[in-house]
């Protein structure tokens, strides 16, 4: 294996980095509650991946069992007990547990416990998951023909 084409042509580099400070407000949600914040969203990394921080509030629950077809998604948990399925089994994570999923790889996330939790999402390539953490709440009023639709072109393929 080896390094990925060259991307950056220039012989001196440039002032181009993207700082995000810790107070910054979520993206989606209340902060301390569900929320989702865009660390680095697909435009920012020109398409290479997509980070995500996820606060989840005691018993927030998650998706169910799903895969994705062309994008792999990443768990890194940074606080509290987050119940992971990596296509097999539940694992309890906690702080510091990590689960990578392929694409095609079954898996599924919640909290059920008593306590806040927090996790980092990886997104690779990148895809514009933005419009689905911002429009998935809208599901609930959708036609099963405008779901199906919505879920294809976000790339989330729900087996349970």
């Amino acid at each position: 294996m080896s390094y990925p084409e060259q991307v950056y042509g220039g012989d001196s580099g440039e002032v181009s980095a993207k700082f995000r400070p810790a107070g910054t407000p979520p993206n989606v949600g209340e902060a301390g509650k569900d929320a989702i914040h865009y660390l680095a969203s697909t435009n920012t990394t020109r398409g290479e991946f997509g980070l995500y921080r996820v606060e989840m509030s005691a018993r927030a629950g998650g998706p169910k069992t799903h895969f994705h077809k062309r994008i792999s998604e990443s768990f890194f948990i940074l606080d509290g007990n987050v119940r992971l399925f990596d296509g097999a089994q539940w694992i309890d994570g906690q702080k510091g547990d990590f689960l990578h999923v392929p694409q095609g790889g079954l898996h599924a996330f919640r909290n059920d416990s008593d306590a806040p939790a927090g996790m980092l999402l990886l997104f690779t390539p990148g895809a514009p998951r933005e419009e689905y953490f911002e429009k998935l709440s809208e599901l609930a009023d959708a036609t099963d023909e405008e779901r199906a639709a919505f879920l294809d072109k976000h790339d989330s393929y729900f087996v349970e």
